[in-house]
């Protein structure tokens, strides 16, 4: 069916977006009074403007970059005010243009969303990984017919992966990207949903088949992200309001309201979990149970039956909990007990998530995005686990990213400042904050006499100081944990993309390649 004028303001009429179109001087909310016309294409963007875009002028838009757009023929716009003293284009005014962009998009593309079966995944750790492990199932399973959206890479074909920007795209890319995996035949789509997605509806409209909810605790708590705890929660919950169907991370906080909601809406929910430290036993319907001695093998029960024996390549007790939620998903899927496919999981590696690296010194160092309290926290108790015997000399490197999160800075440090040895805080995604700013705020938070604390904003240098200040110490086993960009060749420096080489990338040349 043909995107045109008239469906779009009908479609926005319909769900009560649309305010009226102004065009030529004249206002209605009619659209079989507009002069109809086809668009080819759509754009947030005045740069790619062609005379058939529809432009979409959401968040921080400035009527000044119309000037360009009408040199290039701009014909119609969405917006949520009136620029007819900028633009001699068609006005749809809308009461939100980021909901009439993600409700457009999804019809421009002839909701793709209903030719694939959608996963969802939002929690504050752990949804990358158990995408990733979610696909990996999925796909062997469908004969490489699963696309994967996540915070380190897009997968449209089942087979292929490019690097991602954002942890869930803008709508109209998101809608662009469906689209394009339907054409490639896609049957299932697994994709992180993060909470600014809810917050600044890029998801809005878009309902999920299966809807997950790992975890939560504080963070991206900040002015310009979610001004409070509630907020960020609420946001994060809007997954459940949009899912035909909830698995939820049984040891989550807040786990009864979270339960509550989805049992409200008449939702169906299933749980999942792995065994405690103390061995107790979960009531989840999945569990993940380590055994005892011999990690990083686990088995995988479903309501008490014993699914078998899987390891994982990528180390750390709390991504078999992500494994678990994992199992939850394809088996609520119906992938069959037993099916090989299962273990597909085994097998996936993720760049820049718990890298290990051996220097031929015997100095170990892990590369991780870990960026936040618990994540960090989590690092730290993965190396006392496998390393606690040996009393290791642990050395953290790592920054904070600017304009966002702040609590984040505080977490950091108190995560790691009782158990390590020394921090070096350095450059990580600034945006528009000074780093210098950033890693004084970090060294500020650190209130252990004992902890050794500096700052060496170039990363290369900061990485390369941790590891000749290790080959100082050999009398104890040093581990390095180098956290926050991964294999990310950019580092976002006053909203300037600048070149780097990559955390692994310089490890493994600092520890010759050992791996």
């Amino acid at each position: 069916m043909a995107f045109t004028l008239q469906s779009a303001a009908a479609l926005l009429n319909q769900h009560h977006l649309l305010r009226e179109v102004i065009e030529d001087g004249t206002w209605t909310i009619d659209p079989t009074k507009l002069r109809d016309r086809s668009f080819s294409d759509l754009s947030y963007d005045t740069r790619t403007v062609t005379p058939d875009t529809l432009l979409f002028c959401k968040g921080r838009f400035s009527p000044e970059y119309l000037k360009g757009a009408n040199e290039s023929g701009l014909s119609c716009y969405v917006a949520e005010e009136d620029f007819s003293d900028f633009t001699t284009a068609t006005g749809i005014i809308v009461n939100n243009a980021s909901k009439a962009m993600s409700l457009l998009s999804a019809a421009f593309f002839d909701f793709p969303q209903h030719d694939l079966t959608v996963v969802g995944i939002t929690g504050t750790k752990g949804k990358t990984t158990t995408a990733y492990f979610t696909q990996a199932v999925l796909n062997a399973y469908s004969g490489g017919k699963t696309a994967l959206f996540s915070s380190v890479d897009n997968c449209l074909d089942g087979e292929h992966y490019e690097e991602s920007d954002l942890t869930t795209p803008e709508s109209l890319d998101l809608f662009r990207m469906m689209h394009q995996a339907v054409l490639n035949g896609m049957r299932y789509l697994v994709m992180e949903v993060s909470s600014q997605a809810y917050k600044v509806e890029r998801v809005y409209g878009l309902h999920f088949d299966i809807g997950v909810f790992l975890n939560i605790t504080p963070d991206h708590i900040s002015s310009i992200e979610h001004p409070s705890f509630e907020d960020y929660l609420f946001c994060k919950r809007q997954i459940i309001a949009n899912s035909k169907q909830m698995l939820l991370g049984r040891d989550s906080d807040h786990f009864s309201l979270l339960q509550e909601d989805a049992l409200s809406r008449g939702i169906k929910v299933s749980t999942f979990a792995m065994r405690d430290e103390e061995g107790h036993q979960s009531d989840a319907d999945v569990v993940a149970v380590s055994d005892e001695g011999t990690r990083p093998a686990f088995h995988i029960f479903e309501k008490g039956r014993d699914l078998g024996e899987y390891s994982l390549s990528i180390e750390g007790a709390f991504n078999e909990a992500n494994a678990a939620a994992a199992f939850a998903i394809v088996r609520a899927l119906g992938v069959p007990e037993g099916d090989d496919s299962l273990h597909a999981l085994e097998s996936v590696r993720i760049s820049g998530r718990m890298e290990r690296f051996v220097s031929p010194e015997g100095v170990i160092a892990y590369v991780d995005y870990a960026h936040n309290y618990a994540s960090i926290k989590a690092l730290v108790d993965f190396v006392y686990q496998r390393y606690g015997q040996d009393k290791p000399r642990i050395t953290l490197v790592t920054g904070s990213a600017g304009n966002k999160a702040l609590d984040r800075r505080e977490g950091i440090v108190k995560a790691a400042q009782d158990r390590i040895a020394r921090f070096i805080f350095t450059t990580e995604d600034t945006d528009t904050e000074p780093n210098a700013e950033i890693c004084a705020q970090l060294m500020s938070y650190v209130t252990n006499p004992s902890v050794e604390a500096g700052v060496e904003e170039d990363r290369v240098k900061a990485i390369t100081e941790a590891y000749e200040d290790a080959l100082l110490h050999r009398d104890r086993l040093n581990v390095l944990l180098i956290t926050g960009k991964g294999e990310e060749l950019w580092i976002k420096d006053m909203n300037r993309h600048v070149e780097y080489e990559g955390d692994t990338n310089v490890v493994a040349r600092l520890f010759k390649g050992g791996k």
